[in-house]
């Protein structure tokens, strides 16, 4: 049975009252074993967006920044220390490398200049971590392929970064499908 958030409070209300002087504060997080632990290479524009959004999720944990720019590196980290406290913060470094040699890094997001996105997503793939690149994914073709070739060798989940086809509730999905499906009538000219 789901319960809604409101239902869950009054459920648990009483308990509540008497949990924190049995119960130790750290028996509610998730298990560390089923928290993905992220390693961002990059600390743009792009990445700081995604930073917020993976701050504010209970099954993953910013483990790892690398930025070569130092005031976008101590940005980060602050940013992380703020959500997680001194204590849990997370590594910082100038070369993305360390954190594909981090064994408890699971996976990356990738949010570098355009051109510098192929080598440290192929690098990624060859330390079996999951990627989730910002678009574009390369800026030649061969780039991608060599991409595709090392995410499929090391059967890694890889996801290039498209806002409007994976948020805002699958609307732009939605929105295709009318069109192709002729809900507007024939379609004779795109501006």
């Amino acid at each position: 049975m789901k319960l809604s958030r409101r239902q869950f409070i009054r459920s648990t209300a009483a308990t509540a009252v008497f949990a924190p002087n049995i119960i130790p504060s750290g028996a509610w997080a998730n298990k560390p074993s089923e928290r993905i632990n992220l390693g961002f290479i990059g600390f743009g524009r792009m990445n700081s967006s995604h930073l917020n959004f993976f701050l504010g999720q209970a099954d993953c944990r910013v483990a790892s920044i690398a930025e070569v720019a130092k005031v976008r590196l101590d940005e980060a980290v602050k940013r992380v220390a703020g959500r997680y406290g001194e204590k849990h913060g997370c590594k910082s470094t100038v070369d993305f490398r360390d954190i594909l040699n981090d064994k408890s890094v699971d996976a990356v997001v990738i949010g570098t200049p355009d051109h510098w996105h192929a080598m440290p997503a192929i690098m990624a793939a060859d330390a079996k971590k999951d990627v989730y690149c910002e678009k574009p994914l390369t800026v030649t073709v061969r780039a991608a392929l060599e991409t595709l070739k090392a995410s499929r060798r090391n059967n890694i989940v890889f996801q290039v970064g498209s806002q409007q086809r994976t948020e805002y509730g699958g609307k732009f999905r939605q929105a295709v499908e009318c069109v192709r499906n002729g809900r507007i009538g024939e379609v004779k000219k795109v501006k």
